[in-house]
Order: structure tokens, then C-alpha cells, then sequence
């Protein structure tokens, strides 16, 4: 082998090597969770999701980037018990009239940009992120705290994140949008809570 084809192939080995050092990390989907809470003027009702697919990627001990699809078929109604009520809530939620999951099955959560929180105490959020949720095709800044953990073998991390449902055209029953609601509205904002880990 003659040394321009052996620079050649070390020049690979160290740009695959490299590819190989900075990859995203599996999120392990079985062991997370992602819950949900909305409320309306006579009470609230609280669910799960399903993370589809999800990584991050960690350099020199840092949280750098991550990418999160949400799937929006799984949405489940949790705090209804009568089989009939629990069917029908979840069945609006998929309707066009909330996340009109037939056109659009799938949120997604992206951020690069990951913050130390350097005065936060054991125990508290100790990371800020700054990303972007694409929910019903439409995308907007999200930006939340989390607690993160992490071990030489997994990275987990657990926070909770409010959204405004109106900025992703989600109008129903909005005292944003209608007048004359009374104790029918539903409050714009929403709350995940969610716990991820890395496999």
C-alpha cells in the first residue's frame, strides 16, 4: 500500500472513529415516560404519550443536542375509569378539533442548546434547554429546566415543560379565540411531565 493510499485510509478510520465518538445516544423508549395534564374552568383530565424515537448527544460530560418524536396516536386519558367517557375524551383529543393525529401522527421536540445551571442545589433542575416542538406542522421556540443525571452508563433526565396549546392552531374552546364560554373554556396551557433515560 502506498503511503497516499495509506493516508488516505487513515483519514477514514479517524473520520468514522470520530462519527462514532460524537453519535446521538439511544433514548431507552420502555423506560421513559411522558404524561400530560390539561385543565378547564370545572376540573382537568391527565394522560400518557409515547416517545417513538428519541437520542441526545453528550460531549466531554456536557449535554449537547437531542432529538424527540413524539407519537400522537398513543395518547391515552388516564383519570376517567368509565370505559365509555375514556374512549370518547381520547377520541376527541386525536380529532382535528385538538391534535388531528390522521395528518399529523407525530410531534417533535429538537433542541441544541443545553445549559448548566451552575447555581442549582442537589436535587433541583440543573440544566436549561432551548429547542424547538413542531406539533400539527407547526414549530415554535420551547425552552424549560430539567434534572439531569448522569452516570457512566446511562444519562436520565426529568422536568416539566407548560405549553401553549393556541400557538399550534389548537383552538377549542379558547377564551383566546371565543367569547361566551363561561365554565366550558379550557385553559390554553397544557403540562408534560416526563422522565427520559438514555439505554
Amino acid at each position: 500500500m502506498n503511503k497516499s493510499v495509506q493516508n488516505i485510509a487513515l483519514g477514514l478510520s479517524t473520520f468514522f472513529l470520530s462519527l462514532s465518538l460524537f453519535a446521538g445516544t439511544p433514548i431507552d423508549v420502555k423506560q421513559s415516560t411522558v404524561e400530560w395534564v390539561g385543565k378547564k374552568v370545572t376540573g382537568e383530565h391527565s394522560g400518557s404519550l409515547e416517545i417513538q424515537k428519541g437520542e441526545v448527544t453528550i460531549e466531554r460530560g456536557h449535554i449537547q443536542s437531542g432529538r424527540f418524536i413524539l407519537d400522537m396516536t398513543s395518547i391515552k386519558v388516564l383519570d376517567i375509569k368509565d370505559e365509555k367517557k375514556n374512549r370518547s375524551l381520547e377520541k376527541h383529543l386525536k380529532h382535528d378539533d385538538f391534535f388531528g393525529v390522521k395528518q399529523y401522527p407525530k410531534a417533535v421536540f429538537e433542541f441544541a442548546n443545553a445549559t448548566p445551571i451552575k447555581t442549582a442545589k442537589k436535587g433541583e433542575p440543573n440544566y436549561h434547554f432551548k429547542g424547538d416542538l413542531t406539533l400539527k406542522g407547526i414549530t415554535h421556540a420551547l425552552e424549560f429546566d430539567a434534572l439531569v443525571d448522569m452516570k457512566k452508563k446511562r444519562t436520565s433526565a426529568s422536568g416539566q415543560i407548560i405549553v401553549d396549546r393556541t400557538k399550534y392552531n389548537i383552538r377549542y374552546k379558547s377564551n383566546k379565540f371565543f367569547d361566551g364560554l363561561g365554565d366550558r373554556a379550557i385553559y390554553d396551557e397544557f403540562l408534560i411531565t416526563f422522565s427520559v433515560q438514555t439505554k
